[in-house]
């Protein structure tokens, strides 16, 4: 038996596909037989412009019963046109790498529903069966991301595709339970499952470690928290683009904030330079942004903020989904500051403690929520065995496997 995974992001890329792909490899390994084989085709690191971190074109593990294959990629952006160039050199060499290749399951795992309709194509053509991991509403965003005289055109292409790829699959994951009213509904038939995103097991073991030893936490950290008169240390970590709008709150934040906390961002993207241009314009002094680093590197700096930053723009589509970064903040312990609105806001709400929940954009609203906040880590335990990702993705497994045995 021979099992097909496409992935865009894979490590050492960074980001919560390329995570959520290697649990999903790892899961596989362990369940499947020796006489079983895995390849999986991905790209070259590229999530991030400022993230350089060389792989091997071809690497091999289990004994040569795992093969990695990536992809160069053109250099791209986070538009949407580069990024339309790099997925089309990704697809022009999976096609042509799977040509004449025999499968018995294809798994795509796609946010931007292309990555789906590839594995659809492959799948398709090697006669195997498909199952999608969808993790993002691709249609629902493009009235954000096409220009306004495209978007009737752009969205009723994309919608056929959709259809094209989700009515073949044997089965459809969807990441996040508020996916549920827009896909049971334009597909009645469709078998779905939905194993979330979760605690990464590097992630729950730091919490198990700050939970028995919370000194650590803290300990020979500078400017941990101490006192109320200390300035506060928040931290964002993650993407600088559209979807994410911090440059659309942050500036108000940090400049409403200036005498008691100090922004430090780590991350890239598509709006980094919008933002650093309104931070100039509006003379804001107490934000930092530094480029991506590895998750080691960022645990420490999550044990050195006081509270950890999360905001989605003022979007529709950003009603139904959990962020992947809520689970890797709740697993730290730390105050969670998020401007999330709908699903996200009452899942935090129900699941994460010591949560402050404000509306997307509104800088009023933030500043109410921060003040709610208890400036003290807290332990989450329950919440990380109960989203333990070694746990849910067994799960995903056997519900992938079920199609072929």
């Amino acid at each position: 038996m021979k099992v097909l995974l496409l992935t865009f992001y894979f490590p050492p890329d960074l980001g919560a596909g390329a995570f959520r792909s290697r649990a999903l490899v790892d899961a596989l390994m362990e369940r499947l037989s020796p006489e079983n084989e895995v390849e999986v085709i991905t790209t070259a690191p590229n999530r991030y412009a400022q993230y350089d971190s060389a792989a091997p074109e071809v690497e091999t593990f289990y004994q040569g019963r795992l093969t990695v294959r990536r992809v160069d990629l053109p250099s791209h952006q986070s538009g949407m046109l580069d990024q339309s160039r790099a997925f089309l050199a990704y697809a022009w060499q999976v096609a042509r790498q799977t040509r004449g290749q025999h499968y018995d399951l294809v798994i795509a795992t796609s946010s931007r529903l292309m990555t789906g309709v590839l594995g659809r194509f492959v799948a398709g053509r090697a006669s195997a069966r498909l199952y999608l991991d969808i993790r993002d509403i691709f249609v629902e965003n493009l009235p954000f991301l096409l220009p306004r005289g495209t978007q009737r055109l752009g969205i009723g292409f994309f919608s056929a595709l959709e259809r094209w790829a989700v009515r073949y699959a044997a089965k459809v994951n969807l990441v996040s339970p508020g996916f549920r009213g827009y896909f049971e509904h334009r597909f009645p038939d469709q078998v779905f499952t939905w194993h979330t995103n979760r605690v990464d097991p590097l992630f729950a073991d730091v919490a198990l470690q700050d939970a028995e030893h919370p000194q650590s936490a803290t300990a020979d950290v500078e400017n941990a928290p101490s006192s109320a008169a200390s300035r506060l240390r928040v931290l964002y970590a993650g993407n600088i683009g559209q979807c994410q709008g911090i440059d659309r709150i942050l500036p108000t934040l940090a400049k409403r904030l200036e005498d008691r906390v100090d922004f430090l961002l780590i991350g890239d993207g598509g709006r980094r330079e919008a933002l650093e241009a309104v931070l100039r314009a509006e003379g804001v002094s107490n934000v930092e942004i530094r480029a991506p680093i590895a998750r080691d590197q960022l645990i420490e700096q999550y044990r050195q903020a006081d509270v950890l930053f999360l905001h989605l723009n003022d979007m529709f589509c950003f009603s139904r989904v959990i962020p992947s970064k809520l689970f890797e903040y709740a697993a730290m312990g730390k105050p969670i500051w998020a401007g999330v609105r709908a699903f996200p806001a009452e899942f935090c709400q129900a699941h994460i403690a010591n949560t402050a929940v404000f509306e997307p954009c509104d800088a009023e609203s933030a500043l109410a929520a921060f003040e709610t906040l208890a400036m003290a880590p807290q332990p989450r335990q329950a919440f990380v065995e109960r989203f333990h990702r070694d746990r849910i993705m067994r799960k995903m497994v056997d519900d992938a496997l079920a199609l072929i045995r």
